[in-house]
């Protein structure tokens, strides 16, 4: 078995970050800038664009903010925003995602748990299956390509360590992509709380039994199309309804077949905007796969039209014109909230209550940061720090030791 599911198959080398393409004989050969040695990912380019002098002032900006990132959050957001629009340096992209999703402070809330979690046995039944989708994360990919190599061991651990985590949920395909390119930019056991939060904050439900959460997500997305594009009425007529082909894009949120996996990691992917990001670019893929007159004349049919979007233009992975494209699309978290509400209400009319409990969405990281500060508030103007339990205590006994002394005398 190439993974038993115990910590002893993994005791020989248990780190991220080294590359297995040597393993298979490929030392020789370039990776692009993203660590693909080829297929249809491989984008060809070997060095950023940005000038280098440009990018160090980048990475100093967001070191500055990381000293100071509750500040930044809860004050200068816009600047965050912005500066997550231009790109988060490569250097510091898997810091800034763990910033920005909140992990950090989940990680460090939960020392030894990815340990222990590794230590449990697991359920045979997600092992077996985890194991075997092993080898078809990002075959191309120099962390991948080795068959039982550094990257294959570290994404079965933190697949295997959330089946345990969240054993109502077990274990979905479309999260293996998912938690692989997050170890493209991270060791495992940071990878994991990334994914944990984007399974519970960004995503809720979508990894769920039933995959409810993503059938409403299609309604959403329909109904923001009908607003933006004629390409609605063209998908309507041929009876081509959204899970057909977003239910990848958006469970993956573009990592593997679409392709836009690394491309969207301009966007801190996803965990600066999340669920907008999202939707945004499933917009500009259709617009940009379907939206021409001769593009449409086509596509005669329902096999016609999702051959063309199973084959999406070269141009939409590129990461200048998909990160251009993609802000400029006026798709706002309270467009996506109303129609959420409209969808649910319209679900439960139509087909009952769901199944699953939708849990609040976060649109991204100023949304955790500000529900962290409501479960943990601040102390008010009527509370002291003689109110805290221990320093409480420490003043009572100095009373008492007041009182003693006067006895004695």
């Amino acid at each position: 078995s190439l993974m038993s599911g115990t910590l002893e198959s993994l005791a020989d080398d248990v780190s991220s970050m080294g590359s297995d393409s040597e393993i298979n004989g490929l030392a020789l050969r370039k990776t692009d800038k993203y660590g693909f040695l080829g297929g249809s990912q491989y984008s060809g380019s070997l060095e950023s664009s940005i000038p280098v002098d440009v990018a160090r002032q980048r990475e100093l900006k967001w070191l500055e903010m990381f000293s100071n990132w509750d500040k930044w959050l809860s004050r200068r957001f816009q600047k965050v925003k912005l500066r997550c629009r231009k790109g988060v340096p490569s250097s510091l992209r898997a810091k800034a995602w763990q910033y920005l999703s909140n992990s950090k402070e989940l990680l460090e809330q939960n020392p030894g748990k990815f340990e222990e979690l590794e230590r449990a046995p697991g359920d045979p039944k997600w092992l077996d299956v985890i194991e075997k989708d092993l080898h078809r994360q990002f075959p191309f990919h120099e962390m991948f390509a080795a068959r039982g190599g550094h990257g294959q061991q570290d994404l079965y651990r933190i697949l295997k360590a959330y089946t345990i985590y969240r054993p109502d949920e077990g274990y979905c395909q479309a999260q293996a992509p998912v938690a692989a390119v997050l170890l493209m930019h991270m060791p495992a056991e940071q990878a994991f709380w990334c994914l944990v939060q984007i399974c519970d904050k960004y995503l809720p439900g979508y990894y769920s039994a039933g995959l409810e959460a993503i059938q409403l997500d299609g309604e959403i997305f329909f109904a923001l199309l009908r607003r933006a594009s004629p390409l609605a009425h063209h998908l309507r007529r041929q009876r081509i309804d959204p899970v057909l082909y977003i239910t990848q894009w958006f469970m993956c949120i573009f990592a593997h077949r679409a392709g836009l996996g690394p491309p969207l990691s301009h966007f801190s992917w996803p965990h600066d905007r999340s669920v907008k990001i999202i939707f945004r670019v499933a917009l500009v893929l259709l617009r940009h796969t379907l939206g021409s007159v001769e593009k449409l004349r086509s596509c005669q049919g329902m096999y016609e039209t999702m051959e063309q979007l199973r084959n999406l233009p070269q141009q939409c992975m590129q990461e200048d014109f998909l990160v251009h494209e993609v802000t400029n699309l006026p798709v706002t978290e309270a467009l996506i909230e109303r129609e959420n509400a409209a969808q649910l209400k319209k679900w439960r009319e139509t087909r009952g209550e769901l199944q699953y409990r939708p849990s609040r969405r976060l649109h991204g990281s100023r949304a955790i940061h500000e529900e962290r500060r409501r479960q943990q508030p601040p102390l008010g103007p009527s509370s002291s720090l003689l109110s805290l339990p221990g320093l409480k205590s420490r003043g009572s006994r100095q009373k008492l030791e007041k009182e003693r002394q006067k006895q004695e005398k």
